[in-house]
């Protein structure tokens, strides 16, 4: 029987030392052909542009962003990234085979990339160059289940480098024919489903206070995705206190849903330890081992997380129990980057993501700020990227669609992205009471605009969390928001 992603990650982390050398001489061996010292190159204009790897063409390939311009890597001028999208078309998908950006000795999600890539599965597009498998995803050949078929094939890096010869169109229109579905307490990723996160945060975590904002999303039909919260106070002791809030809320309502403390992975495999009731473990990751060692956080530590989680056996209708967050700039922010645009970075935090079966992820687009997606335009932009890429990675894609107030964006540009991503097929979106975090001091979007899009595009909420609402009767028989479902408040609180 062919090992897993999982069980092939288990399985080098029991004999490091003497795999990594083994597989690193295999690799050569093997898959590794000589790299031309001559760059890669053209004529444009009369104009000689030489680019002297792939890192240097992906990353002025890329759209213009403040992040890449922030560390040296983006394009000089238009004509510039131009030249080197014109070079990336041309470019074997082979070739990001054996032009890793991050050496394989050096860094275990290099080793992950490569230990499970499936040779199989890319074998129906191993003869393509980038322009022509982005030419394939967007023909009519190229329907969900083809493409679903060559996730396990497919590298971060050749997922970026497609992405960069795209415009949104093209990324919402390939998207969208992907469905990633997974289930814990109820089922996300279905057709015609939007699933919504619901995000009580407070700023001192006081009990009352997240309850009434839960109440709040509650009521108008938000939170299927996940009940999470945000802690202001990391600990153990604090993150016990809010699962156990949570699970009384859920149990005494029934409600079809996961809940989830966002707490540091460590803390959540000492609160199942203590025997807290731990539905989803949450964790932010990124693309390169020295970034997600910055988050605390190794491959072997998430792997400990994941077995322990699946142990409780808290799920009814599925058992995915991880949920991780990214962003683009992350790598970039922590200096682990290894020259790599933040893009192409932040693709192989989704190979890491994959490799252990999330229930969710999202990436949460512009929350770092404007040093590294300086408008909304770029946020808009990088929100649609990452839906892409994560989807054509095999994952349940979702997106905190979301900016700081000192950047260049507005809710006008969250309207217009939550929109564009829900045309796209996203898993889910966050929300939050009246759009802004109050713990978080940032502006997402809000429950009220989950209905918006409910009414827009006639997506509807997980089927088992539906049927719930419908047996609170805050939906009418047409499966819309009762005008008056605030008098369901008393039913829902029950005596006392």
């Amino acid at each position: 029987m062919p090992l897993s992603a999982r069980d092939k990650l288990l399985s080098g982390n029991q004999s490091h030392s003497l795999q990594i050398s083994e597989r690193a001489s295999l690799f050569g061996r093997q898959k590794r052909r000589i790299i031309p010292t001559v760059p890669y190159r053209i004529i444009l204009d009369s104009e000689r542009y030489n680019f002297a790897h792939l890192r240097h063409v992906l990353a002025c390939a890329s759209p213009a962003r403040s992040g890449d311009e922030l560390a040296g890597l983006a394009a000089a001028d238009p004509v510039e990234r131009m030249a080197a999208r014109h070079v990336l078309a041309d470019i074997p998908l082979r070739d990001f085979l054996n032009d890793v950006p991050v050496p394989y000795e050096d860094d275990e999600v290099t080793r992950l990339i490569v230990d499970t890539h499936d040779a199989a599965s890319f074998a129906p597009v191993a003869h393509m160059t980038v322009g022509q498998f982005r030419d394939w995803l967007l023909s009519y050949t190229a329907d969900g289940d083809a493409i679903t078929a060559l996730g396990p094939g497919l590298t971060p890096e050749i997922v970026s480098a497609v992405s960069k010869l795209m415009r949104n169109q093209d990324l919402i229109a390939a998207a969208r024919k992907i469905r990633v579905v997974t289930a814990f307490r109820n089922t996300q990723g279905l057709p015609g489903r939007l699933g919504t996160r619901l995000q009580p945060n407070h700023p001192t975590d006081d009990a009352r206070g997240i309850a009434a904002s839960l109440l709040d999303g509650l009521l108008l039909g938000v939170g299927d995705a996940v009940l999470g919260i945000n802690p202001a106070t990391d600990s153990i002791a604090n993150g016990i206190v809010l699962l156990d809030m949570l699970e009384q809320v859920r149990t005494r309502y029934a409600i079809p849903a996961q809940t989830c403390v966002l707490t540091h992975i460590t803390n959540a495999i000492a609160m199942m330890a203590r025997g807290a009731p731990v539905d989803l473990v949450f964790q932010s990751v990124a693309g390169t081992q020295a970034a997600n060692a910055g988050f605390g956080v190794s491959l072997s530590v998430l792997a400990e997380a994941h077995d322990a989680a699946r142990s409780l056996n808290r799920g009814t209708v599925g058992h995915n129990v991880m949920y991780f967050e990214t962003g683009q700039g992350s790598a970039l922010s922590a200096g682990a980057h290894h020259g790599m645009d933040q893009q192409t970075a932040e693709v192989r935090a989704y190979a890491v993501a994959r490799a252990f079966s999330p229930l969710l992820v999202n990436t949460v687009v512009g929350f770092i700020g404007p040093e590294y997606l300086y408008d909304g335009k770029q946020i808009i932009r990088a929100g649609l990227e990452d839906h892409f890429c994560g989807k054509l990675m095999g994952l349940p894609m979702g997106c905190d669609a979301c900016y700081t107030n000192h950047a260049e964006a507005d809710q006008d540009d969250m309207d217009n992205l939550m929109m564009l991503l829900t045309v796209a097929g996203v898993n889910f979106l966050i929300a939050v009471p009246g759009g802004d975090d109050v713990m978080l001091s940032y502006q997402s979007l809000s429950h009220h605009d989950m209905l918006t899009l409910r009414s827009s595009f006639g997506v509807r909420a997980a089927p088992e969390f539906e049927a719930w609402l419908h047996e609170m009767n805050l939906l009418d028989p047409d499966g819309r928001l009762r005008v008056n479902a605030p008098q369901s408040l008393g039913r829902i609180l029950g005596p006392g």
